[in-house]
């Protein structure tokens, strides 16, 4: 067999094919035999047909299946062996010539090769990074978020604006007093926080344990059955005929009172003994702002690292014409023009991917388990964080995070954002950072449109 490679310019190429009769035949000849021992043939025992027949019946597809593996084999051996940049898959020259009967064969595959560039993935390259100031305001939000999600449920004197009101819920007529046959619903509960009306809302501000209110649920969610039926203890389809005022009286008030700020509650959040007074507390809590955001700044850095070493490269040349007719061959309802519409969608990405493969193996990326492990745990503990547990022990982490992997989705998308850390950490480290110290305010403006940066 022979394989030859000729480049036609950077970014294209030919491999011929070439097989003689003596590369192929004896695996033909051993086909034939094991069919001969397997199939049985009308009038003929297994193992026990004629040669000839079986040459006859099976021989010309055997033949198309062992040269059609040779050469194959021969393709992927010879790209693999010399370390050809192939884009796509080889696409075969049509040969109006060809005969299944000849001895001699010869096919001729068009190539597309990556283009060889600088990816200028060094300190010559400056790329901007964004550190988001925390602020005392910041501090305080977080503090006070994780106080609430941690502190408890009391009775109260006075409905608060994060107060559960129960009391006595009662339908009203057109005059104001109860309706004969109407709704009653004697351990009615509301959260008016989370009235769609505001006027709504301020009709339960400040008042008290005996106080009577005249409301409209109708109103308090815009007529929406499922939350009308769960007040008013109605079916869904009678919601339409309760339109009107109702009356509470409120018997219970129940408030959040945020935790203390005391050893416990540090214990809590951030693990024993790790923070002791409210000034270490508040420090804390900048860190694990700072942490927070840093998953913003580093997003922004993957955005200006790219634009930065597209800008650099500049523009690359492609084998354009290959890889639509690579594309006709993965789908055969592609017609010249579609195909090539498709290839003009398709092509951003597939410069982005081959810079991406180039930047990877000038700094040497390599994933190894460990780091997969190490994102899934990640991934675990920020679900915890959203918790408020900010300090889950670490065999829960792992848990989680083992559980996570066991998805087979999951796995590999977790794959794909390991590489993808990796990648724009070897970038960071690698290239000069302008380092920026920014408002949250003056970091989302980054992302604004153009027309309104």
């Amino acid at each position: 067999m022979d394989v030859k490679f000729d480049r036609l310019n950077d970014v294209n190429g030919r491999i011929t094919v070439t097989l003689e009769e003596a590369d192929y035949a004896d695996k033909v000849k051993k086909q034939l035999k094991n069919i001969a021992k397997s199939h049985a043939e009308p009038g003929f025992r297994p193992g026990h047909t004629p040669a000839g027949l079986i040459q006859k019946k099976y021989g010309t597809a055997v033949k198309y299946d062992v040269i059609n593996k040779a050469v194959s084999d021969a393709l992927y051996d010879y790209v693999k062996e010399n370390k050809l940049p192939v884009l796509g898959n080889p696409v075969p020259e049509r040969n109006e010539n060809f005969d299944i009967k000849d001895s001699t064969f010869t096919f001729v595959f068009n190539v597309g090769l990556a283009p060889e560039f600088d990816t200028h993935v060094d300190k010559n390259l400056t790329v901007p990074y964004y550190t988001i100031e925390v602020t005392d305001e910041m501090i305080d939000n977080q503090s006070n978020g994780m106080r609430r999600r941690m502190g408890e449920q009391v009775k109260g004197d006075t409905v608060e604006p994060d107060a559960l009101v129960k009391g006595a819920i009662v339908e009203l007529d057109a005059e104001g007093k109860p309706l004969e046959g109407g709704v009653a619903q004697e351990n009615g509960i509301l959260a008016p926080k989370y009235f769609k009306s505001e006027e709504q809302t301020k009709l339960f501000e400040g008042k008290h344990v005996g106080d009577t209110v005249v409301f409209n649920p109708w109103n308090t969610c815009e007529g929406n059955p499922t939350e009308l039926s769960s007040m008013l203890n109605i079916d869904k389809d009678d919601v339409e005929a309760h339109k009107g005022d109702f009356s509470m009286e409120i018997k219970e008030i129940i408030v959040l009172r945020p935790a203390e700020l005391n050893q416990e509650y540090f214990d809590q959040v951030f693990g024993k003994d790790k923070v002791h007074n409210e000034e270490e507390y508040r420090a804390a809590l900048k860190d694990m702002i700072a942490n927070q955001l840093r998953a913003d700044s580093n997003y922004r850095f993957t955005i200006d690292a790219k634009d930065a070493i597209l800008k650099a490269i500049g523009e690359i040349d492609l084998p354009d014409d290959i890889l639509k007719d690579y594309l006709k061959m993965q789908n055969e309802k592609l017609t010249d023009e579609t195909a090539a519409k498709e290839y003009e969608k398709a092509k951003p990405d597939l410069v982005w991917q081959i810079i991406r493969d180039r930047i990877a193996e000038k700094l040497q990326i390599k994933i190894e388990e460990e780091d997969i492990k190490n994102v899934a745990k990640l991934m675990a503990r920020n679900q915890f964080a959203q918790y408020g547990m900010t300090s889950a022990p670490e065999d829960a982490i792992d848990r989680l995070a083992s559980d996570i992997l066991k998805d087979k989705k999951a796995h590999e998308r977790i794959i794909d954002q390991t590489f993808d850390m990796k990648l724009y950490e070897g970038i960071n480290n690698a290239v000069t950072l302008d380092n920026k110290t920014v408002s949250v305010e003056q970091f989302n403006a980054l992302f604004a449109p153009a027309e309104e940066a």
